[in-house]
């Protein structure tokens, strides 16, 4: 990933090229020219094809889009890093305006293989297609980077790619499915309950969120990111990714309710973040789809 002086890493994304699908409470439709729906449900299918690997980078191409993530400095673990990354047209021109998506810009999800690390960040736009954020990387290893974003007057895109952290590795683990669909984070009792677990089935995922101590339903819950709450999906690979937003974005809970349709059959975890009292909770499970 470096060049021979080590100044530079630069990753590119790959768009979403297979199943990208929108989807209201009425319909749900596929957009087969390769771009995710601004909606409830945008699930990209990562192929990884169009390689080419050159002295100080690799990249992945894409018929419309393309995300460079570099860095002026060495990326290692437990060291926070500056991280830029830039966004390009199918012509290597800067995109230069965005629309607002869920109150941001540009959400940038990171995962690491064995998806024990999640992490939703928000970098800040600077001009001419390019953004920063400052992050931490837990440990050495490969991570998967998630870049989530609607160019002014299109649909939504979601670019991606892995990448490695120099650094000594934790040890991972596989991912398994959960007994319980019940956590406790923050105090608060989750319980996760699904409609069904079909794969190319509609699926309600409802959130039900109570005082752990007093097991009384939360009903003040704050707006994250515009909404009652946000979930992300990834297939156990980390292939399948879906960013699914809640059928009411104005509730409070104690119920939260989002529709998902997984496309194949396998095992996916799931991160739902809430937030109540100031601070956002991220809540994984993971389920097996039939």
């Amino acid at each position: 990933m470096w060049n021979k002086k080590g100044t530079l890493l630069i990753l590119t994304g790959l768009l979403a090229l297979g199943l990208l699908t929108s989807c209201d409470n009425a319909k749900q439709v596929q957009d087969t020219g390769g771009q995710g729906g601004n909606s409830n449900q945008e699930n990209a299918n990562q192929e990884e094809n169009g390689h080419s690997g050159h002295e100080g980078g690799h990249e992945a191409a894409s018929n419309n889009y393309k995300a460079a993530v570099t860095s002026n400095e060495p990326v290692s673990a437990g060291t926070e890093t500056e991280l830029s990354i830039q966004i390009t047209d199918s012509n290597g021109a800067p995109v230069q305006e965005f629309d607002v998506n869920h109150e941001k810009l540009l959400h940038l999800i990171i995962v690491n293989r064995d998806l024990s690390f999640f992490h939703h960040i928000h970098p800040d736009y600077m001009e001419n297609g390019k953004f920063t954020v400052k992050t931490t990387f837990p440990a050495g290893g490969e991570y998967k980077w998630f870049a989530d974003f609607v160019p002014k007057g299109a649909e939504g895109t979601t670019l991606s790619e892995w990448l490695r952290i120099e650094g000594e590795e934790g040890e991972a683990s596989a991912v398994q499915p959960d007994t319980s669909l019940i956590q406790q984070v923050n105090g608060k009792e989750i319980e996760l309950s699904l409609s069904n677990t079909l794969s190319n089935e509609e699926v309600v995922l409802s959130y039900h969120i109570r005082d752990a101590q007093t097991k009384q339903g939360i009903s003040d819950l704050e707006p994250y990111l515009g909404a009652v709450g946000h979930v992300v999906i990834l297939s156990a690979d980390a292939q399948q990714y879906i960013h699914v937003h809640p059928l009411e974005e104005q509730s409070t809970g104690p119920k939260a309710e989002f529709v998902a349709t997984f496309p194949h059959s396998g095992i996916y975890k799931i991160w739902g973040q809430f937030q109540h009292q100031g601070e956002v909770m991220t809540v994984p499970f993971v389920v097996e789809i039939q």
